[in-house]
């Protein structure tokens, strides 16, 4: 009888405060987390249907073509220089970039450079292969830009669900790339610790809301956080994006991803701790 109350006990303190979350939550954008060995869905708050910009989640799909098509050799080669007419506003990326690099620090000029190494042909035969969101990488209208900008505001749009559902053909090899592909995509990925044992391997994305008049806010931010979490032998794939209702002056990415890493392990202990009905 103790060990019942205990259980109940626990799950109303945790779902207090996971309903504190899920209202933040539809504010946020969406937050859709599955197992990622059965497909069950275990949180899916706010419309996970609509689609946003990939912006920098892009990367991990523009990995797996680098390595699939040999122009990304390993995780440190090849090393390219960045060069003053990439015209960076962040210092962190004005240096030698290397594919673990270009993940970690989130490089736009490095993903260009690789666009244009691999040609707008494969670009979009990789994107109409992995299925990717709304698959359209023609870029802006009259512009001719969408092999360098299709992914950054642009044409490409994609949905949590669909992230979800890219990462899920990912990790299940169905992407219909080399075996390399997939494995130094995960190499090079960044990596990042919950609490309570949990390893969450993601990236993020930040891009802008747009006004009335079609231009760029850029005190209003979208965020994404999409990957997968491991502890033990349980993994979970997920996609958190960050719409915000208020003005900021802070990326929407890195704040995403800190919301999911401060949510994931209250989750999955309500989730673990759910009663088994009786028989």
């Amino acid at each position: 009888m103790k060990n019942a109350l205990s259980v109940v006990t626990l799950l109303l303190a945790l779902t207090l405060s996971l309903v504190s979350r899920a209202e933040s939550a539809e504010k946020r954008g969406c937050r859709l987390i599955v197992d990622a060995a059965t497909g069950k869905v275990i949180v899916r708050e706010g419309p996970c249907n609509v689609r946003y910009s990939p912006c920098s989640t892009f990367k991990v799909p523009l990995a797996v073509m680098g390595f699939d098509s040999g122009i990304l050799k390993n995780e440190h080669e090849p090393a390219w220089e960045y060069l003053a007419e990439y015209n960076s506003s962040r210092e962190e990326e004005r240096a030698s970039t290397d594919p673990t690099s270009w993940e970690k620090v989130s490089v736009v000029w490095y993903s260009q450079k690789l666009t244009r190494e691999l040609g707008f042909r494969s670009l979009r035969k990789y994107v109409e292969q992995f299925g990717y969101g709304n698959r359209d990488v023609s870029g802006d209208p009259g512009k001719d830009n969408g092999l360098t900008e299709s992914w950054l505001m642009s044409s490409l749009g994609i949905s949590a669900e669909e992230q979800v559902s890219f990462v899920q053909k990912f990790l299940a090899r169905k992407l219909g790339v080399s075996d390399k592909a997939y494995e130094l995509t995960e190499k090079i990925l960044p990596e990042f610790k919950a609490e309570d044992g949990w390893t969450v391997t993601g990236k993020t994305g930040s891009g802008f809301q747009r006004k009335a008049d079609g231009t760029l806010d850029r005190k209003m931010h979208v965020g994404w956080f999409i990957g997968w979490a491991t502890k033990g032998n349980r993994r979970v794939i997920f996609a958190e994006v960050l719409v915000d209702d208020t003005p900021s002056d802070s990326y929407g990415g890195p704040r995403s991803r800190e919301i999911f890493l401060g949510a994931l392990p209250d989750i999955m202990k309500v989730q673990s701790a759910s009663p088994v009905p009786a028989r």
